[in-house]
């Protein structure tokens, strides 16, 4: 098989990815493939090679990495726990594990990136850092760290997603952070990124942009995979431990936005021929343009945020309008390399409607006592949809976020 893409081709699945696993990508031009790359303005080419330049020193500094695995066991409170799920277990005749990272500092994975990226920024020797948000958990977890750390914090927040998600933005402001409600455009995540790549040309290397998703311009996707990974390292070696016999899952579930949860979740299993994986994304509330956020779905190979990969267009080539209940899915975009591992196979993806997330935030809530997110709702309704069809079958869901940033939407909707 191939995936044509700016004169590249894929090579077979296999290949690409036995590439991909001994870290051949991204390669030197920050490409999965063909998704990723540079799309950015000059003044801003120094402080993108400079992040770069430090981060892949840093990761190689001891000093770094104790620095890192300090704060992450006494802040964040790593390793999150692995739960077998008793109840959704019998309810769906299915062995269901769910990897708790909702039990992280700040209720969600995005505190595992925001502290890797603030600690970057000591390095870099900025004075501030901005930030953007969607849902609002990087948000809450760059300005907690931001505090922890002295930074200055400004955050850019589309004023949809403001509307639909004040716990968190009262969060953010009482870290100290500075919230700014973007009105342009479709007024969500794509907006609040818009905004924050401006600012970041007006000061580039005073300010450090703590971009929280695996998208944007190299070296962001790689940045981010690589402090996300800790979610399937630690989640391969629970799950071994736990089942006794060291047996893997049949199928892991994470839901798919920008992706950042699911690509640290993706990373610890990707080896295992064995095992399935799924990305749960925003399927709306239908097929039809503008009514869901099904990227992989539907999407076409263009350039956004600096960065060529997977995008919903019109039919003139234009960024197309999304919609999902979840503030933290509501992106047209996805990370450069969900589209690789879309193109050769590895990992399937599949949309799920609002409707569907709802159901599965209620049977959580009453079956296990636990209030999940909507993103990662998503994720759980996939992975019963799956246990329908193979019975008797063990999977893992990365329940990457708490629901209490949900309250206004699900009271409104429950």
């Amino acid at each position: 098989m191939g995936w044509q893409g700016e004169g590249l081709e894929l090579a077979a699945p296999e290949v690409e990815l036995e590439r991909l696993l001994r870290g051949a990508y991204p390669d030197a031009r920050g490409r999965f493939g063909p998704f990723g790359g540079r799309f950015v303005p000059e003044t801003l080419w120094g402080a993108i090679t400079r992040l770069e330049s430090v981060a892949k020193a840093a990761l190689v500094d001891p000093a770094f990495i104790a620095e890192l695995s300090h704060q992450q066991r006494v802040w964040v409170g790593r390793p999150t726990p692995l739960m077998r799920a008793e109840n959704l277990s019998r309810a769906w005749k299915a062995d269901v594990w769910l990897k708790r990272e909702d039990l992280a500092h700040t209720g969600a994975h995005k505190i595992n990136n925001a502290l890797g990226q603030a600690l970057m920024a000591k390095r870099l020797g900025v004075s501030r850092i901005i930030a953007e948000t969607g849902a609002g958990q990087h948000g809450v977890a760059t300005a907690a760290v931001c505090a922890r750390l002295g930074f200055p914090c400004r955050v850019y927040m589309g004023a949809k997603d403001v509307e639909r998600q004040q716990p968190n933005v009262q969060r953010m402001k009482w870290f100290g952070a500075e919230v700014i409600a973007v009105t342009s455009g479709e007024a969500t995540l794509r907006s609040a990124i818009d905004e924050a790549l401006r600012e970041w040309v007006s000061d580039p290397m005073g300010t450090h942009y703590l971009l929280g998703s695996a998208v944007g311009p190299h070296p962001f996707p790689w940045l981010v995979r690589t402090f996300q990974s800790v979610i399937g390292r630690e989640s391969r070696e629970q799950m071994v431990s736990a089942t006794g016999a060291g047996a893997l899952p049949d199928a892991v579930f994470s839901c798919v936005g920008g992706g950042s949860n699911a690509i640290g979740m993706f990373h610890g299993f990707l080896g295992d021929r064995s095992v399935q994986i799924f990305g749960a994304e925003a399927g709306g509330t239908g097929d039809a343009p503008g009514l869901h956020s099904a990227t992989m779905a539907q999407g076409r190979p263009g350039v956004l945020h600096g960065s060529y990969s997977l995008l919903i267009q019109d039919a003139g080539g234009q960024v197309g309008k999304t919609s999902s209940i979840s503030a933290g899915l509501d992106y047209p975009g996805v990370g450069p390399e969900h589209s690789f591992l879309h193109a050769i196979g590895r990992v399937k993806y599949v949309p799920v409607r609002d409707s569907a997330a709802l159901d599965a935030v209620r049977e959580m809530c009453r079956l296990e006592g636990i209030l999940p997110a909507m993103e990662p709702s998503h994720a759980v309704a996939a992975a019963k949809a799956w246990c329908e069809a193979n019975p008797g079958r063990r999977v893992l869901i990365n329940l990457c976020g708490r629901g209490d940033k949900d309250m206004p939407i699900l009271m409104r909707n429950l």
